[in-house]
């Protein structure tokens, strides 16, 4: 039997909020920047990284360990 790492399992989630509020949160700034399409381009990069980094948090967190592991010195 594994046991879930709830920590990492929230801490992903709030890594995925964190991404896609700064994605949404950057959008009205977009209009006034002078390359709008580079600078969203940008943005949706920042975000997918978090979000790609939030994604693999989550599972690992909901994978867990083994309970029985030996723990080595």
């Amino acid at each position: 039997m594994r046991r879930r790492n709830m920590r990492l399992v929230f801490s992903g989630l709030l890594f995925l909020v964190l991404a896609s509020g700064f994605f949404f949160g950057m959008q009205p700034l977009a209009a006034r920047s002078t390359n709008p399409v580079e600078f969203m381009r940008l943005i949706g990069q920042v975000s997918g990284v978090v979000g790609g980094v939030s994604v693999a948090l989550i599972v690992a967190g909901l994978i867990g360990k083994q309970e029985g592991a030996k723990k080595t010195k």
